[in-house]
């Protein structure tokens, strides 16, 4: 297995980012991640004027994939996500959806033991472990790695999981993965600011489907079929998510637009996985099991 060390960090997404790393597509890789902070939040007594707002959502890479080509998807299906036995959550007036609730910023570090976020003596938290930050380089530019758009990025999905596959759009030679923001508990929405940010280390095998490509990220679970979409407007968010979802299923099945148009009402699920980065995100799921009696 090839390992990227939590040393590499980068802070922009760009086709300029030279790769630490080149591996066949096939490969299996270890990245070890630093938590959105890069490690500056040590106490609950700090105050957010004294962090350094330029380390904020590293991410580890970028790792350059041999014969990945624009054009191309990457695969990667994440394999095993393992994480620090600590994180830190933050709220405040200027960054939660909450804000005029609160009068100040806090900050709250939560041990983690035996699969579960000790909030507090009564308050008990089973994890779900997710990546904030997964994507490529973007085509023509640099995007900073707490934005997600069409390259991937901070998307917050919490189905970014172990066990699944994230499909790619492969926008310059290599890919140039990178990855980071891991939470140990996060729900939809993020609406307090952040998730139970955690350092650690994410495994994943990568692998390329030449010659067909994507609009944006996708996410193929065992159950379900998911379409990620990003913009500054949630609704517009959720409006690309669902077109994607659409042409996908009209690209891949023998069904009438009309009759696709139908089951997505029935049987496609909208969600939101974050509202409070530059961006907002949505995804749309799909059953496995329907779409394979639509072939």
């Amino acid at each position: 297995m090839f390992k990227v060390s939590g040393k590499h960090s980068i802070y922009s997404m760009s086709p300029d980012n030279e790769p630490v790393l080149s591996v066949p597509a096939g490969s299996k890789i270890e990245f070890e991640t630093n938590d959105c902070f890069c490690g500056q939040i040590k106490s609950e007594n700090e105050e957010f004027g004294g962090l350094d707002w330029s380390r904020i959502n590293p991410a580890t890479g970028p790792l350059y994939i041999e014969g990945a080509e624009p054009g191309d998807i990457l695969c990667v299906k994440i394999d095993n996500i393992e994480i620090a036995n600590q994180g830190v959550i933050v709220t405040g007036k200027d960054i939660s959806l909450l804000g005029c609730f609160l009068e100040k910023n806090s900050i709250k570090i939560i041990p983690i033991e035996n699969e579960t976020a000790i909030f507090s003596e009564k308050i008990r938290l089973p994890i779900n472990k997710m990546i904030g930050v997964i994507g490529v380089a973007p085509k023509d530019c640099a995007i900073t790695c707490d934005a997600p758009d069409y390259h991937g990025g901070n998307m917050d999905c919490k189905e970014i999981t172990e066990g699944i596959t994230l499909h790619l759009p492969v926008n310059v030679p290599g890919a140039l993965l990178a990855l980071g923001d891991l939470h140990a508990v996060m729900a939809d929405g993020e609406v307090g600011a952040s998730g139970l940010e955690v350092a650690g280390k994410v495994s994943v095998s990568v692998d390329v489907i030449k010659n067909k490509t994507l609009p944006s990220p996708m996410l193929f679970t065992d159950n379900h079929i998911m379409t990620i979409a990003s913009h500054e407007d949630l609704d517009e968010a959720v409006n690309m998510a669902v077109l994607h979802m659409g042409e996908y299923l009209k690209n891949e099945t023998l069904m009438k637009m009309d009759e696709i148009a139908m089951l997505m009402s029935l049987s496609g699920n909208v969600g939101i996985c974050q509202v409070v980065d530059p961006k907002k995100t949505a995804r749309v799921a799909f059953p496995k099991d329907l779409l394979d009696m639509m072939k």
